[in-house]
């Protein structure tokens, strides 16, 4: 009777381990892990997209404004530096990483703004249906581009919350060894209004 007592003793205490490890977190500090940086690739997805348009649009410019070869060079310098800076999922925690790949994605679209200021001296640049497409396609790339940052950002919260909070945190510091992933800031300019003229 008494080792009876022992084995029914043995599984309920199991079965109250096993429910709370199934409510405790444990398989969701990897989930959200994995889903951060799923997110990350879809904003390099973007970035590349936005990268791979850019020969394409300075190739059709340069057929129309050849005088403005500064403009033209610094897109192109600018897209070299942005595709040269890799940030894999395993860096996500590194916050100066995450802000040098930052840094050169808004250096890259600085020097498009620039670009897109050049054609406005063109009207037939502006009419030429290449160039029309391009400017579509980078708009898009751009709103693409936009959500998939939001998307990140999102994700990341989800996860810094997760291992920060309890009993989450506790798997994330014993059996994860979990970081917080960092995510992506505004750049100073961003936090200028635009200046208006007519």
């Amino acid at each position: 009777m008494n080792s009876l007592v022992s084995r029914l003793h043995v599984v309920i205490v199991a079965l109250c381990l096993g429910s709370t490890l199934s409510g405790c977190g444990y398989n969701t500090i990897p989930t959200m892990e994995e889903q951060a940086k799923a997110r990350w690739s879809d904003v390099q997805n973007q970035y590349q997209r936005r990268a791979d348009l850019i020969p394409n649009l300075v190739a059709t410019v340069q057929g129309y404004a050849k005088q403005e070869k500064d403009v033209l060079t610094s897109v192109v310098e600018a897209r070299a530096r942005a595709t040269q800076i890799k940030v894999d999922p395993s860096q996500l925690t590194d916050p100066e990483k995450i802000k040098q790949f930052q840094d050169a994605q808004n250096q890259l679209t600085g020097a498009l703004g620039r670009l897109l200021a050049v054609v406005e001296n063109y009207p037939d640049l502006k009419s030429n249906a290449n160039f029309l497409a391009l400017q579509s396609q980078l708009e898009g790339t751009e709103n693409g581009i936009s959500v998939a940052r939001r998307d990140y950002i999102d994700a990341v919260r989800a996860y810094n919350t997760e291992i920060r909070t309890f009993p989450s945190m506790i798997w994330a510091k014993t059996v994860f060894g979990s970081k917080p992933m960092a995510a992506f800031t505004a750049n100073e300019a961003a936090q200028a209004p635009p200046s208006v003229k007519f």
